[in-house]
Protein backbone atom coordinates (compact mmCIF):
# COMPACT_ATOMS: atom_id res chain seq x y z
CA UNK A 1 0.00 0.00 0.00
CA UNK A 2 1.12 3.64 -0.68
CA UNK A 3 1.20 6.54 2.03
CA UNK A 4 -0.43 9.05 0.30
CA UNK A 5 -2.69 7.14 -2.41
CA UNK A 6 -5.92 8.47 -0.51
CA UNK A 7 -4.93 12.10 -0.37
CA UNK A 8 -7.00 12.52 -3.19
CA UNK A 9 -9.89 13.65 -1.55
CA UNK A 10 -8.23 15.50 1.67
CA UNK A 11 -10.39 18.39 2.54
CA UNK A 12 -14.13 19.27 1.80
CA UNK A 13 -16.26 17.48 -0.49
CA UNK A 14 -19.65 18.58 -0.69
CA UNK A 15 -22.33 15.81 -1.19
CA UNK A 16 -24.21 18.74 -4.00
CA UNK A 17 -28.14 18.47 -4.00
CA UNK A 18 -29.78 17.41 -7.11
CA UNK A 19 -32.21 20.72 -8.13
CA UNK A 20 -35.48 19.70 -9.49
CA UNK A 21 -38.03 21.47 -11.34
CA UNK A 22 -41.87 20.06 -12.62
CA UNK A 23 -40.03 16.36 -11.54
CA UNK A 24 -37.16 16.85 -13.86
CA UNK A 25 -33.30 17.63 -13.21
CA UNK A 26 -32.89 21.42 -13.37
CA UNK A 27 -29.98 21.13 -15.47
CA UNK A 28 -29.67 25.25 -15.68
CA UNK A 29 -29.93 25.25 -11.56
CA UNK A 30 -27.05 22.50 -11.50
CA UNK A 31 -24.78 24.24 -13.23
CA UNK A 32 -24.97 27.09 -11.37
CA UNK A 33 -24.40 25.55 -8.28
CA UNK A 34 -21.00 23.68 -10.02
CA UNK A 35 -20.25 27.15 -10.60
CA UNK A 36 -20.69 28.64 -7.31
CA UNK A 37 -18.78 25.94 -5.82
CA UNK A 38 -15.45 26.59 -7.61
CA UNK A 39 -15.99 30.26 -6.78
CA UNK A 40 -16.14 28.89 -3.42
CA UNK A 41 -12.89 27.28 -3.29
CA UNK A 42 -14.84 23.62 -2.49
CA UNK A 43 -12.12 20.79 -3.05
CA UNK A 44 -14.77 18.41 -4.27
CA UNK A 45 -18.04 17.70 -5.68
CA UNK A 46 -20.06 14.56 -5.06
CA UNK A 47 -23.13 14.59 -7.19
CA UNK A 48 -25.43 11.55 -6.44
CA UNK A 49 -24.78 10.58 -3.25
CA UNK A 50 -27.75 10.40 -0.44
CA UNK A 51 -27.59 14.13 -0.51
CA UNK A 52 -28.36 14.18 -4.37
CA UNK A 53 -31.48 11.87 -4.25
CA UNK A 54 -29.60 9.35 -5.91
CA UNK A 55 -32.66 6.85 -5.36
CA UNK A 56 -35.02 8.52 -7.00
CA UNK A 57 -32.65 9.10 -9.67
CA UNK A 58 -33.11 6.51 -12.54
CA UNK A 59 -29.53 4.78 -13.68
CA UNK A 60 -29.92 6.68 -16.72
CA UNK A 61 -30.43 10.37 -14.72
CA UNK A 62 -27.55 8.81 -12.32
CA UNK A 63 -25.02 8.89 -15.16
CA UNK A 64 -26.50 12.21 -17.00
CA UNK A 65 -26.35 14.32 -13.68
CA UNK A 66 -22.47 12.77 -13.17
CA UNK A 67 -21.60 13.58 -16.89
CA UNK A 68 -22.93 17.24 -16.13
CA UNK A 69 -21.23 17.99 -13.76
CA UNK A 70 -18.08 16.78 -14.81
CA UNK A 71 -18.36 18.54 -17.89
CA UNK A 72 -19.33 21.71 -16.30
CA UNK A 73 -16.43 21.65 -13.53
CA UNK A 74 -14.32 20.84 -16.75
CA UNK A 75 -11.00 20.17 -14.58
CA UNK A 76 -11.67 23.18 -11.92
CA UNK A 77 -13.09 21.24 -8.93
CA UNK A 78 -12.95 17.39 -8.38
CA UNK A 79 -15.55 15.14 -8.95
CA UNK A 80 -16.49 12.28 -6.52
CA UNK A 81 -19.43 10.43 -8.64
CA UNK A 82 -21.64 8.99 -6.53
CA UNK A 83 -22.07 5.66 -8.45
CA UNK A 84 -22.53 2.80 -5.82
CA UNK A 85 -25.93 0.43 -6.27
CA UNK A 86 -26.80 -2.82 -4.19
CA UNK A 87 -26.58 -4.43 -7.77
CA UNK A 88 -22.99 -5.01 -7.95
CA UNK A 89 -23.34 -5.04 -12.12
CA UNK A 90 -25.33 -1.82 -12.05
CA UNK A 91 -22.25 -0.24 -9.43
CA UNK A 92 -19.91 -1.40 -12.68
CA UNK A 93 -21.99 0.05 -14.89
CA UNK A 94 -22.50 3.43 -13.74
CA UNK A 95 -18.84 3.37 -12.49
CA UNK A 96 -17.53 2.78 -15.83
CA UNK A 97 -19.42 5.51 -17.40
CA UNK A 98 -18.50 8.30 -14.51
CA UNK A 99 -14.99 7.10 -15.67
CA UNK A 100 -15.49 8.13 -19.37
CA UNK A 101 -17.34 11.24 -18.29
CA UNK A 102 -13.97 12.45 -16.69
CA UNK A 103 -14.82 11.90 -12.71
CA UNK A 104 -11.93 11.80 -10.33
CA UNK A 105 -13.19 9.22 -8.25
CA UNK A 106 -16.02 7.11 -6.95
CA UNK A 107 -18.30 6.94 -4.23
CA UNK A 108 -19.26 3.51 -3.68
CA UNK A 109 -22.46 3.19 -0.97
CA UNK A 110 -22.07 -0.61 1.13
CA UNK A 111 -25.12 -2.30 -0.90
CA UNK A 112 -28.75 -1.23 0.42
CA UNK A 113 -31.22 -3.58 1.85
CA UNK A 114 -29.95 -6.46 0.74
CA UNK A 115 -27.20 -6.82 3.41
CA UNK A 116 -24.44 -8.49 2.22
CA UNK A 117 -22.17 -10.59 4.53
CA UNK A 118 -18.29 -9.54 5.20
CA UNK A 119 -17.46 -11.47 2.31
CA UNK A 120 -20.14 -10.18 -0.15
CA UNK A 121 -19.00 -6.86 0.72
CA UNK A 122 -15.58 -7.57 0.23
CA UNK A 123 -16.49 -9.49 -3.09
CA UNK A 124 -18.75 -6.09 -4.47
CA UNK A 125 -15.94 -3.73 -3.90
CA UNK A 126 -13.47 -5.82 -5.60
CA UNK A 127 -15.42 -6.26 -8.18
CA UNK A 128 -15.95 -2.70 -8.65
CA UNK A 129 -12.28 -1.96 -8.20
CA UNK A 130 -11.24 -4.63 -10.75
CA UNK A 131 -13.82 -3.44 -13.75
CA UNK A 132 -12.33 -0.01 -13.32
CA UNK A 133 -8.95 1.97 -12.08
CA UNK A 134 -11.12 4.93 -10.64
CA UNK A 135 -10.20 5.58 -7.38
CA UNK A 136 -12.62 4.47 -4.71
CA UNK A 137 -14.13 6.06 -1.32
CA UNK A 138 -16.27 3.46 0.16
CA UNK A 139 -19.01 4.79 1.82
CA UNK A 140 -20.19 3.46 4.67
CA UNK A 141 -23.45 4.11 6.62
CA UNK A 142 -25.30 1.65 8.68
CA UNK A 143 -28.32 3.86 9.54
CA UNK A 144 -29.53 3.59 5.69
CA UNK A 145 -28.30 0.41 4.29
CA UNK A 146 -29.35 -1.64 7.52
CA UNK A 147 -25.61 -3.15 7.59
CA UNK A 148 -22.07 -2.91 8.81
CA UNK A 149 -18.98 -2.74 6.65
CA UNK A 150 -16.60 -4.03 9.65
CA UNK A 151 -12.74 -2.07 9.69
CA UNK A 152 -11.66 -5.88 9.19
CA UNK A 153 -13.58 -6.03 5.80
CA UNK A 154 -11.99 -2.41 5.07
CA UNK A 155 -8.32 -3.27 5.57
CA UNK A 156 -8.60 -6.37 3.64
CA UNK A 157 -10.06 -4.20 0.82
CA UNK A 158 -7.56 -1.73 1.24
CA UNK A 159 -4.83 -4.47 1.04
CA UNK A 160 -6.02 -6.13 -1.90
CA UNK A 161 -7.45 -2.94 -4.18
CA UNK A 162 -4.80 0.00 -4.24
CA UNK A 163 -7.93 2.09 -5.92
CA UNK A 164 -9.46 2.05 -3.10
CA UNK A 165 -8.32 5.27 -1.43
CA UNK A 166 -10.66 6.20 0.71
CA UNK A 167 -13.68 5.76 3.51
CA UNK A 168 -16.42 7.98 4.12
CA UNK A 169 -17.14 7.06 7.43
CA UNK A 170 -21.22 7.63 8.60
CA UNK A 171 -21.26 4.90 11.10
CA UNK A 172 -21.14 7.53 13.97
CA UNK A 173 -18.78 5.50 15.95
CA UNK A 174 -15.23 7.07 16.58
CA UNK A 175 -14.35 3.43 18.25
CA UNK A 176 -14.79 2.03 14.54
CA UNK A 177 -13.04 5.04 12.40
CA UNK A 178 -10.33 4.56 15.33
CA UNK A 179 -9.93 1.37 14.39
CA UNK A 180 -9.88 1.94 10.57
CA UNK A 181 -7.19 4.55 10.79
CA UNK A 182 -5.56 1.97 12.72
CA UNK A 183 -5.48 -0.85 10.36
CA UNK A 184 -5.47 1.21 6.86
CA UNK A 185 -3.84 4.01 4.99
CA UNK A 186 -6.76 5.24 3.71
CA UNK A 187 -7.90 8.98 3.76
CA UNK A 188 -10.64 8.80 6.43
CA UNK A 189 -13.85 11.39 5.86
CA UNK A 190 -16.41 12.35 8.22
CA UNK A 191 -19.72 11.33 6.71
CA UNK A 192 -20.95 13.62 9.40
CA UNK A 193 -21.03 17.38 9.34
CA UNK A 194 -21.06 17.49 13.18
CA UNK A 195 -18.18 15.00 13.60
CA UNK A 196 -15.41 16.72 11.34
CA UNK A 197 -13.11 17.64 14.25
CA UNK A 198 -13.73 14.77 16.12
CA UNK A 199 -12.91 12.56 13.31
CA UNK A 200 -9.87 14.67 12.04
CA UNK A 201 -8.53 14.61 15.91
CA UNK A 202 -8.06 10.40 15.40
CA UNK A 203 -6.60 11.22 11.88
CA UNK A 204 -8.69 12.13 9.83
CA UNK A 205 -8.01 14.29 6.55
CA UNK A 206 -11.82 15.96 5.95
CA UNK A 207 -15.50 15.54 5.17
CA UNK A 208 -18.05 14.55 2.86
CA UNK A 209 -20.38 17.87 3.53
CA UNK A 210 -24.05 18.38 3.61
CA UNK A 211 -23.97 22.05 5.02
CA UNK A 212 -21.59 22.52 2.58
CA UNK A 213 -24.43 23.14 0.18
CA UNK A 214 -24.52 26.40 2.37
CA UNK A 215 -21.65 27.38 4.09
CA UNK A 216 -18.65 25.25 2.28
CA UNK A 217 -15.79 28.18 3.09
CA UNK A 218 -16.74 27.61 7.05
CA UNK A 219 -16.56 23.86 6.51
CA UNK A 220 -13.37 24.50 4.59
CA UNK A 221 -12.01 26.80 7.24
CA UNK A 222 -12.20 24.15 10.21
CA UNK A 223 -10.76 21.57 8.29
CA UNK A 224 -8.07 23.86 7.45
CA UNK A 225 -7.06 25.01 10.63
CA UNK A 226 -6.84 21.45 11.95
CA UNK A 227 -4.78 20.50 9.51
CA UNK A 228 -2.69 23.67 9.80
CA UNK A 229 -2.32 22.96 13.37
CA UNK A 230 -4.52 26.09 14.63
CA UNK A 231 -7.04 23.87 17.21
CA UNK A 232 -8.46 26.37 19.00
CA UNK A 233 -9.19 27.94 15.69
CA UNK A 234 -10.44 24.99 14.50
CA UNK A 235 -12.77 24.35 17.91
CA UNK A 236 -13.90 28.12 17.29
CA UNK A 237 -15.44 27.03 13.83
CA UNK A 238 -16.82 23.40 15.15
CA UNK A 239 -18.92 25.35 17.80
CA UNK A 240 -20.22 27.77 15.67
CA UNK A 241 -20.96 24.96 13.04
CA UNK A 242 -22.52 22.67 15.27
CA UNK A 243 -25.95 23.70 15.98
CA UNK A 244 -26.05 24.10 12.00
CA UNK A 245 -24.78 20.72 11.34
CA UNK A 246 -27.30 19.20 13.97
CA UNK A 247 -30.50 20.45 12.46
CA UNK A 248 -29.17 20.14 8.68
CA UNK A 249 -29.46 16.40 9.37
CA UNK A 250 -31.68 16.04 12.44
CA UNK A 251 -35.37 18.30 11.85
CA UNK A 252 -35.89 16.27 9.30
CA UNK A 253 -34.25 13.20 6.80
CA UNK A 254 -31.89 14.40 4.73
CA UNK A 255 -31.70 15.90 2.05
CA UNK A 256 -35.37 17.87 2.77
CA UNK A 257 -33.86 20.29 5.64
CA UNK A 258 -30.72 21.45 3.46
CA UNK A 259 -32.72 22.03 0.35
CA UNK A 260 -35.74 24.04 2.52
CA UNK A 261 -32.56 26.01 3.65
CA UNK A 262 -31.17 26.69 0.06
CA UNK A 263 -34.63 27.60 -0.72
CA UNK A 264 -34.96 29.86 2.57
CA UNK A 265 -31.51 31.31 1.11
CA UNK A 266 -32.76 32.13 -2.26
CA UNK A 267 -30.50 29.18 -3.71
CA UNK A 268 -33.34 26.60 -5.56
CA UNK A 269 -36.90 26.29 -5.58
CA UNK A 270 -36.52 23.11 -2.64
CA UNK A 271 -38.26 20.26 -4.73
CA UNK A 272 -37.86 16.99 -3.57
CA UNK A 273 -38.87 13.73 -5.08
CA UNK A 274 -41.25 11.42 -3.40
CA UNK A 275 -40.52 9.70 -1.21
CA UNK A 276 -38.93 12.47 0.00
CA UNK A 277 -41.45 15.14 0.85
CA UNK A 278 -41.58 18.74 1.95
CA UNK A 279 -41.74 19.52 5.92
CA UNK A 280 -44.16 21.38 7.63
CA UNK A 281 -44.63 24.52 8.34
CA UNK A 282 -43.11 23.60 11.95
CA UNK A 283 -39.91 22.10 10.41
CA UNK A 284 -39.25 24.89 8.19
CA UNK A 285 -40.02 27.44 10.92
CA UNK A 286 -36.68 25.46 12.88
CA UNK A 287 -34.86 25.35 9.54
CA UNK A 288 -35.58 29.31 9.48
CA UNK A 289 -34.39 29.86 12.52
CA UNK A 290 -31.42 27.81 12.68
CA UNK A 291 -30.58 30.64 9.68
CA UNK A 292 -30.99 33.04 11.63
CA UNK A 293 -29.30 32.29 14.93
CA UNK A 294 -26.15 31.61 12.11
CA UNK A 295 -26.66 34.91 10.55
CA UNK A 296 -27.29 33.53 7.42
CA UNK A 297 -31.12 35.56 7.93
CA UNK A 298 -32.26 37.91 9.42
Amino acid sequence: MTATRGEIFAGVTVAVVTPFRAGAVDWDALGALVDWHVGQGTNALAPCGTTGESPTLDHTENERVVAFVCERAAGRIKVMAGTGSNSTAEAVRMTKAAKAAGATGTLQVGPYYNKPTQEGYFRHFGGVAEATDLPIVVYNIPGRTASNILPETIARLAEAYPTIVAVKEATGSLDQASQIAALTDLTLLSGDDSLTLPLMSIGGKGVVSVVGNIVPRDMMALVTAYAAGRHAEALAMHRKLFPLCRDMLGVATNPIPVKTAMKLLGRGNGELRLPMCPMDDAGEAKVRQTLVNYGLLK
